[in-house]
C-alpha cells in the first residue's frame, strides 16, 4: 500500500515518522493508502530546513520570487485536471468542484504575482527640517498553516503563495484526509523554480499541530477549521509569542423574501447546500423564509433537492459525492434523526441513500427540513454535510435578528429584488461576508476572508491586504543627513 510521506527540503521523505493514518476512497470506503504522521522532531526538521532557507529566500528580489510565482501559476493550470481528480479521490467531492477550489486558490497565486504594488511602502518628505520618513514592510521568518480537508488546495493556496510572495519560508500541516494534494502542489512550486526548504509539508494529526504551535523557530499560524479548534490553536499559538490567524465555524444563513424569484433563489441554495456535500465553511445551512416566500419556496427545494444525482466524484454525471468519511456520514444522518425527532419535517429524507455499485461508499443524500426552530440541535450545530433547514419568520426584521442572534458570523445571503431591502440588510447583519442574490459570498483574492463572532478567533482575516499585512512587519525609518553640527534637541515638525 502507497505511504504518503512528507516533503521537506525539496524532497519527499519519511523523517523519523512510524505512526500513520489511513487515507480512504469516500467513494468506495476502502482504505488506498497511508500517510505518515509526523513528529515533533520532524516538525523540528522541517522549521530548521525552512529557517535555513528564509535567510537567503528573504533577501531575494521581488522580480525572483514573482518569477517564480508566475511560473507556478502555470503549472496549476497546466495540471488542473490531474489535481482535481486526485482530490476528488480522497476527498469525495465531483472532479468539477475540485476544479473550482483549483481556481478560486490559483486567483490568490495571481494577487500574489502582483505583491510588489501591495509591499509598497510610504515616504514623506521634509518632516522637520532636512528630515525625512519611510517606511517598508519585512517577512517574519518561518510561518505555518494548518488547514481542513474540506479545501484541500484552496485553503492552503489562501496562505503560502502570499507567505512566500512577501519573503517568508512557509511549512504546512494539511489535513491527514487527503494529503495527497499538499505533496502534488510541493512538487509544482519546485518545478516552478522555488528554492529548497521554501516550502514544505508536514503530515500528522495533533502531535504535529501542538507541535508547530510550541516551535520557538514559527513566527505566525494560519489556521482554518473548527470554532472550538481555532480557539485552541489562537490560545496556545499566541501564549506562544506567534502571530494567529485563527478562522472557525459557519451556520450560514440565506434570507429568501417574498418579492424574489423563488425557482432563482432555490437554484442557488440548492447547489449552496448540497455542493461538495455541504462540506464548505461557505455552504448555506439554513434557508430563512420570510412570510409569504415559505411555501412555494418549499415545493421548489423539494423539487431540486430529489434531482440532485448522488454518486462517485469521479463520474461526470454526479452532482454530489460522498462525504469524507464514514464517521461525518454517521454524523449527518445523527443530525437528521435529532431534527425529526425534534419536530422539525423531513421534506427530503437522504439517510436511506444507496449508490449501486458502492454500497460501502460513505453517501448520504441531500435532505431538506422545514419548520426548524432555534432550539433544535440541527439548527444550533454546524452539521457539515448535505443538510439544508428552513426557518420560517415572518418579516426582514426577525430575519435580520435571527442571523445576528446566531454565534456564528462567517457569511450570509439575502435574495430580493429589493435595492432597498438588500442595503438594509447588509448594514445591520452582524456576518462578514455578505451576498446580495449570491448565496456563498468568497470574496475575490484582492479582498480578505473572514467571518465575525465565532467564524474569526481574534482579528486576523486571510489573503488579500490582510493576508500582507499578517505575513510582514512594518520597519519606519526616520533620515538626517545634517550640514551642521548636530544638537541635542528631540526632532519636531518645526
Amino acid at each position: 500500500m502507497t505511504t504518503i510521506e512528507h516533503w521537506i527540503d525539496g524532497a519527499l521523505t519519511s523523517a523519523g515518522s512510524t505512526r500513520t493514518a489511513p487515507v480512504h476512497d469516500p467513494a468506495t470506503g476502502r482504505r488506498q493508502a497511508e500517510v505518515l504522521l509526523a513528529e515533533p522532531s520532524d516538525v523540528d526538521t522541517a522549521v530548521a530546513v525552512a529557517g535555513k532557507a528564509f535567510e537567503s529566500w528573504s533577501n531575494s528580489s521581488l522580480t525572483q520570487r514573482t518569477r517564480v510565482l508566475f511560473a507556478f501559476r502555470e503549472l496549476l493550470v497546466r495540471h488542473e485536471d490531474e489535481l482535481a481528480r486526485l482530490v476528488s479521490s480522497e476527498h469525495g467531492k465531483v472532479v468539477d468542484d475540485a476544479r473550482g477550489e483549483i481556481v478560486r486558490g490559483r486567483e490568490v497565486v495571481e494577487y500574489a504575482c502582483g505583491i510588489a504594488d501591495a509591499l509598497k511602502g510610504g515616504f514623506s518628505d521634509q518632516v522637520s527640517r532636512d528630515v525625512d520618513v519611510h517606511s517598508f514592510r519585512q517577512p517574519l521568518g518561518v510561518v505555518a498553516g494548518i488547514t481542513p480537508f474540506n479545501f484541500p488546495v484552496m485553503v492552503p493556496s489562501w496562505m503560502h503563495p502570499i507567505a512566500i510572495a512577501t519573503g517568508n519560508t512557509f511549512v504546512l500541516k494539511p489535513s491527514e484526509r487527503d494529503p495527497s494534494a499538499s505533496n502534488f502542489v510541493a512538487r509544482l512550486y519546485a518545478e516552478a523554480g522555488l528554492p529548497d526548504g521554501v516550502f514544505n509539508v508536514v503530515h500528522g494529526d495533533k502531535v504535529a499541530v501542538d507541535a508547530i504551535l510550541d516551535h520557538p523557530g514559527i513566527a505566525a499560524v494560519s489556521f482554518v477549521g473548527s470554532t472550538p479548534i481555532a480557539k485552541y490553536v489562537h490560545e496556545r499559538a499566541t501564549a506562544a509569542g506567534k502571530r494567529v490567524q485563527a478562522l472557525g465555524g459557519a451556520k450560514n444563513h440565506a434570507v429568501v423574501l417574498p418579492d424574489a424569484d423563488l425557482e432563482f433563489a432555490a437554484n442557488h441554495l440548492t447547489a449552496a447546500a448540497f455542493g461538495s456535500a455541504g462540506q464548505r465553511c461557505m455552504a448555506i445551512s439554513i434557508g430563512v423564509a420570510v412570510g409569504d416566500a415559505a411555501d412555494g419556496l418549499v415545493e421548489v427545494l423539494e423539487r431540486k433537492a430529489r434531482e440532485v444525482k448522488v454518486g462517485p466524484g469521479a463520474d461526470p454525471a454526479s452532482d454530489m459525492g460522498p462525504v469524507v468519511t464514514q464517521a461525518a456520514r454517521e454524523r449527518v444522518l445523527a443530525a437528521v434523526d435529532s431534527a425529526a425527532a425534534q419536530g422539525a419535517t423531513v421534506v427530503v429524507d437522504g439517510r436511506s441513500l444507496t449508490v449501486e455499485g458502492h454500497e460501502d461508499g460513505f453517501f448520504v443524500g441531500p435532505s431538506l427540513l422545514d419548520n426548524l426552530t432555534t432550539e433544535m440541535d440541527a439548527y444550533r450545530e454546524e452539521i457539515f454535510g448535505p443538510v439544508l433547514g428552513i426557518v420560517r419568520v415572518d418579516t426582514v426584521d426577525e430575519a435580520i435578528a435571527l442571523i445576528n442572534a446566531n454565534p456564528y458570523g462567517n457569511g450570509t445571503a439575502i435574495f430580493t429584488g429589493s435595492g432597498e431591502a438588500a442595503r438594509r440588510f447588509q448594514r445591520e447583519v452582524k456576518v462578514g461576508m455578505i451576498g446580495v442574490n449570491v448565496p456563498i459570498p468568497v470574496p475575490m483574492s484582492y479582498y480578505s476572508f473572514g467571518g465575525w463572532k465565532d467564524s474569526l478567533i481574534g482579528d486576523s482575516p486571510i489573503h488579500g491586504p490582510e493576508g500582507v499585512r499578517f505575513y510582514t512587519r512594518a520597519k519606519v525609518v526616520t533620515t538626517r543627513w545634517p550640514h551642521t553640527e548636530a544638537g541635542f534637541n528631540f526632532p519636531t515638525s518645526s
